[in-house]
């Protein structure tokens, strides 16, 4: 992928708080646009002194538990067992699985099929210590209940919060070095805070949270790493807190020169005093400029992008495709805190259609079917002969750019901030507790 050059400053327009999405004839005055708030992670209170680890607590007396959905309403799952393995169904033994034999489960009526028999659920537990049980072939700690849901099948692993967070930790920053150990307890401790803030979220559902990016991703035993085991362990039940309360601790992957405000990346949440576009900035560049996503380059040409907005305007604005027919002009009309679009023009034959902050990611997918790296990008016409022939995305950093930049967290590691000093810089106002 192309590096183009850092993304110049960006005029900084608020934006209204009307969001709508019909097509409107050319020259009509925009309506104010959507209003987008968030609430993130929180912030601890410290020096830029050399790197430590966080003072380590005691160990949490009766930890918290926490259900994750591994696989929800899927048509099968596979349960298997990296030793012995038993499973019961409401109480009873149900079956026992050798070392490395799998069971696929199914949902039959109103209950599951397995090995040719029909239960309510099951519920595996391995009996071998630090051999775990499988769900498709990935390794996890705790227990697995499988139950129908749905028109399928749903997997939840139960767990104590803190064996949970090493699988999330590992996710969410892959294998980490010691000398990026602060950016390790920061994502432990925002991880930590929101799933506690989270818990009961899919209550509904059987379980607590997701195991993926639209909560935290999570890779079980698989992703981690004994520098994670130890981040965690260091700041064992430490929360962020604002105002008595967790926070919702928000994170991304590379904010590319400063994070985002809510309201240029989320819509219908309430703002936050700490949760503001903070510069992500040091002595000759940036601390996440070490990231693979710091600057990308998106083209496409003129039947290319039409063919991905005929797709992707009715799915995410419920617009017609045909209203898409010859695309004549694409361009930033407006930015918010950061520099960040807050709302695209797209002039058609029909009219124009203004795209707003969250849907922006979406609307202009990549030739290759996936969402744009991140909104803080600049748009370019390709003309000939005063047609368009193409556009031009040049962008910086990757996801919604709000709450804590993960690589930015890496690069200040790396130049000796503590865990605090990052998360005090990300979330400004925030304390850390201990919450159990």
């Amino acid at each position: 992928m192309t590096r183009s050059p850092p993304i110049p400053p960006y005029v900084n327009r608020r934006v209204g708080q009307k969001h709508t999405f019909r097509i409107m004839p050319a020259g009509v005055p925009r309506r104010a646009p959507f209003r987008v708030c968030l609430a993130v992670g929180s912030v601890l209170f410290a020096s830029c002194a050399p790197s430590r680890p966080v003072r380590e607590p005691a160990r949490p007396v009766g930890g918290q538990r926490i259900r994750v959905g591994l696989a929800v309403n899927t048509p099968t799952v596979s349960v298997g067992g990296q030793g012995r393995v038993v499973a019961t169904s409401r109480g009873r033994p149900a079956m026992t699985l050798r070392s490395g034999e799998r069971v696929t489960i199914e949902v039959e009526g109103r209950g599951l099929r397995a090995r040719g028999e029909k239960f309510e659920t099951l519920t595996f537990v391995s009996l071998s210590q630090e051999r775990f049980v499988t769900v498709n072939e990935t390794p996890y700690r705790g227990t697995i209940e499988v139950f129908p849901a749905g028109d399928g099948v749903t997997a939840v692993n139960e767990l104590d919060m803190e064996d949970y967070l090493p699988g999330v930790v590992g996710a969410e920053l892959g294998r980490r070095s010691s000398g990026e150990r602060a950016a390790v307890e920061a994502q432990a401790i925002a991880s930590r805070t929101y799933a506690v803030k989270n818990l009961g979220r899919f209550s509904a559902d059987g379980f607590d949270l997701r195991a993926g990016v639209s909560d935290q991703a999570y890779g079980g035993v698989a992703v981690e790493t004994e520098l994670i085991r130890g981040a965690v362990r260091s700041t064992a039940g430490l929360v962020l807190i604002f105002r008595g309360e967790p926070l919702h601790a928000f994170f991304h992957s590379t904010c590319g020169y400063a994070t985002a405000a809510p309201d240029e990346s989320f819509r219908s949440v309430r703002s936050q005093p700490y949760l503001r576009s903070i510069s992500d900035a040091k002595p000759g560049g940036y601390y996440c400029d070490i990231s693979p996503q710091f600057r990308w380059r998106v083209e496409w040409d003129q039947q290319t992008l039409r063919d991905i907005l005929r797709r992707t305007l009715p799915q995410v604005l419920g617009i017609e495709s045909q209203a898409v027919d010859q695309i004549e002009s694409v361009g930033v009309k407006r930015t918010g805190p950061s520099g960040r679009a807050t709302e695209v023009r797209l002039r058609v034959g029909g009219g124009e259609v203004p795209v707003f902050g969250p849907d922006l990611r979406a609307v202009f997918a990549t030739p290759e079917g996936r969402p744009l790296g991140s909104t803080a990008v600049q748009l370019s016409e390709r003309r000939e002969g005063g047609r368009l022939t193409g556009v031009v995305a040049a962008g910086a950093g990757w996801g919604h750019g709000v709450g804590m930049c993960q690589w930015g967290a890496i690069g200040r590691a790396r130049a000796g901030q503590s865990a605090r000093t990052i998360l005090t810089t990300y979330y400004s106002g925030a304390t850390i507790e201990r919450r159990y």
